[in-house]
């Protein structure tokens, strides 16, 4: 039996199910199904599908599984086809995911029609995992664990050149320092005015003085130094599971997936999940463990040095991420709360790490 096309919530339905469990090799069949809305996601969303089994199959059958669909909001579902979001969330698990060592989630089933918006990704609940609150942040233990699992991200692709060829990964044109710099300043009036008041004068200062300067790190060519680049690693796209050795990360959300410099990730995630103070006492530390698993894992020529100015320039990702996705995507009130944290947190980051010295 052929699949037939790509679902959407209202015509996924027992039968469709039961032909992706079996094409991964689960022997059972789908007799019911309940669903709720679960996640934050603001171009994408999540469905938990619960379900139910008839009597002998496979015992080791998933109880429920998780599926993603664009979004029901026109403008998100724009944006997610014109910066080529659901095609890299459904590429990556197509061709990249296998290569990768970070911790990812089992995928049954990822298609895409042309760009999009339709596509559908199904994959594995990890629940009891939770998901990170990017509001509440994280303590330095969930920290040290979300960044040590970027090694398994940053060093398989570490300055691989025939990624280059993927165009669904790396498109020169979208990619260009050209092009982020001018929707960077495009978008910045509009969230100056949202976010503004929320901003101490300084904050809002480097905002304005990032977008002033052409050479920024922010608008930086792809580096020689490159590996993939997550873009979005923040906690709303980490599943958090304590265990004894202390938590399992597993990352989500693809769909910003690229080539660009390996410490953007680390400096993000840092800047955008740690309150300042205790980002001030943990980081260093945080980022030479990174550091020492990168060398363990092979990576060469790339000196203690690099890294560190790699991360302290990092520290403008999270400015890019912040102005430009905050304009692009639905309003809401969480999405507000999310981005009005995230600027004072990046933008503390950069004052506190000296790296508007980059923009002289």
């Amino acid at each position: 039996m052929l699949l037939r096309g790509i679902p959407n919530e209202d015509t996924l339905d027992a039968a469709w199910m039961t032909e992706i469990l079996q094409r991964a090799g689960v022997a059972a069949e789908v007799v019911g199904m309940t669903r709720a809305r679960i996640g934050t996601g603001q171009i994408g969303k999540c469905i938990r599908y619960q379900l139910e089994y008839a009597v002998g199959g496979d015992t080791a059958a998933p109880a429920s599984v998780i599926v993603k669909y664009p979004s029901d909001d026109e403008t998100s579902r724009t944006t997610g086809v014109l910066l080529q979001n659901f095609l890299k969330e459904v590429r990556f698990y197509q061709e990249l995911q296998a290569r990768l060592a970070i911790r990812t989630p089992r995928c049954f089933y990822a298609e895409i029609k042309e760009a999009g918006p339709e596509f559908a990704v199904v994959m594995e609940d990890l629940a009891p995992a939770r998901q990170g609150d990017q509001l509440l942040g994280c303590d330095a233990g969930v920290a040290h664990a979300a960044v040590m699992e970027l090694v398994g991200l940053h060093a398989p692709g570490w300055c691989d050149t025939s990624l280059r060829d993927k165009a669904w990964l790396f498109n020169a044109d979208v990619a260009s320092s050209d092009a982020l710099r001018d929707m960077y300043r495009a978008q910045l009036p509009g969230f100056i005015a949202r976010y503004g008041e929320a901003l101490a004068e300084d904050e809002q200062q480097i905002f304005q003085r990032l977008g002033e300067v052409d050479h920024a790190p922010l608008f930086a060519p792809t580096p020689e130094v490159f590996s993939l680049v997550h873009v979005d690693y923040r906690l709303d796209n980490l599943m958090i599971h304590p265990v004894d050795s202390g938590y399992e990360i597993t990352v989500v959300d693809w769909q910003s997936i690229t080539l660009g410099a390996p410490l953007n990730d680390v400096a993000y995630f840092l800047g955008a999940g740690l309150l300042s103070d205790e980002r001030l006492r943990v980081e260093e530390q945080i980022v030479l463990d990174y550091y020492q698993g990168l060398l363990a894992e092979g990576v060469s020529n790339f000196s203690w040095d690099d890294c560190w100015t790699g991360y302290r320039r990092g520290a403008f990702a999270g400015f890019g991420v912040t102005v430009v996705a905050s304009m692009l995507v639905q309003q809401t009130e969480r999405g507000d709360q999310m981005f009005t944290t995230m600027a004072r947190r990046h933008a503390r980051q950069a004052l506190d790490l000296q790296a508007d010295e980059f923009l002289f």
